[in-house]
């Protein structure tokens, strides 16, 4: 994964529409896409900034798989990698010691995509995700 191109930073809000609403009163964002998941317990909304997608989650119920892979904790959760190759990449991942959280790779909100251990990444949350 050479010149990684930065796809997404992910962030855990309580109210989606609340936070949609700020963002749209503070930077004019309005999403280019919301999505719900409800195999993962996620209504995901998109937004495109200038220079990156912010992407705010709200988890739709207590002890989802969401939840169980990114925490409770509010606020930025991850560092989403675009990758154009998700077998490729989680093979090259793999052998430099990064391990796949179980469940992964699976389709989420940006296409296949694919959690990394964070003890494994020192404590970064780290998503690689293959956009359609």
């Amino acid at each position: 994964m050479n010149q990684p191109y930065v796809d997404h930073i992910g962030i855990i809000v309580e109210n989606l529409d609340q936070s949609i609403q700020l963002f749209e009163a503070l930077f004019d964002l309005r999403p280019s896409k919301i999505k719900d998941l409800p195999e993962a317990g996620l209504r995901v909304a998109h937004l495109q900034a200038h220079n990156i997608e912010i992407e705010l989650i709200q988890y739709t119920g207590a002890d989802t798989f969401g939840q169980k892979v990114m925490g409770r904790e509010k606020g930025i959760n991850h560092l989403s990698v675009r990758v154009k190759d998700i077998r490729k990449a989680l093979k090259d991942c793999t052998q430099k010691g990064l391990k796949v959280m179980d469940g992964f790779p699976r389709e989420g909100s940006h296409g296949q995509v694919a959690f990394f251990d964070p003890d494994t990444t020192q404590g970064i949350l780290l998503e690689i995700c293959e956009s359609k």
